[in-house]
């Protein structure tokens, strides 16, 4: 069980189970740098970064709720909880002020691009859904992201293999930070997409790559997009 002041960034998971030594530069060494993708993807928030309230009919959705989980170590804002009302006799929800019935909640995280193909994104959800159990004390089975170019939801389950990664991946997280020290570099193909490239230097720090090696195809690099 973690305290107030122990509590990490639940988007800090997204950053971690894509590369360690981005989570250490962003959340160590304090290091961000805006591109294309960052920019897009902040443009996405933005437009459900403010907390409202609407209700509609059996549905009810609050945006930039505030959540926190003290068991996981997290704390962080979800994009929307839409709060389905349950049918019938069914009271495995919660009960909801002003409102009739019981109801239950279903979080929806806003990302840009389509699908990856690690489970980032889906731990990242996982963890939301975990600290709405936590503190509304109801159970969160599914949830859904919604990915900007598809422009469509995919659904996520909540399964137990999903549930323990994610936990795992926060303990990760307080580990790493505890430490303070941020990963060595791994060059991979994503390495290419990292808004950090130029900070990281993953050809020239991960010991595969020579730096005079990377010097000469940084500014081959810089010579063709001269032309």
């Amino acid at each position: 069980m973690y305290i107030e002041d122990e509590l990490l960034p639940i988007s800090a998971l997204q950053h971690l189970i894509f590369c360690e030594r981005q989570c250490g530069l962003i959340h160590i060494e304090q290091a961000w740098v805006e591109n294309r993708l960052t920019v897009e993807g902040r443009f996405l928030h933005d437009r459900v970064d403010e907390y409202e309230v609407e209700v509609r009919g059996e549905l009810r959705v609050v945006r930039s709720l505030r959540i926190r989980s003290l068991e996981l170590g997290l704390i962080g804002k979800a994009d929307l909880i839409e709060f389905h009302q349950l049918v019938g006799e069914d009271k495995n929800g919660i009960v909801l002020k002003d409102a009739s019935g019981f109801w239950c909640p279903l979080p929806v995280e806003y990302k840009r691009g389509r699908p990856k193909p690690d489970i980032c994104d889906e731990v990242q959800l996982c963890a939301q859904a975990m600290c709405l159990e936590e503190m509304l004390g109801a159970q969160v089975v599914e949830g859904q992201i919604f990915y900007g170019k598809p422009r469509r939801r995919h659904d996520v389950k909540f399964s137990a293999d999903l549930r323990t990664a994610t936990q795992q991946a926060a303990a990760r997280l307080h580990e790493l930070i505890r430490l303070g020290k941020t990963p060595s570099a791994t060059y991979e193909k994503k390495c290419e997409s990292c808004s950090l490239k130029a900070i990281c230097l993953p050809k020239s720090a991960d010991g595969k790559h020579s730096a005079r090696k990377y010097l000469s195809e940084s500014m081959a690099e810089v010579g063709a997009d001269g032309k």
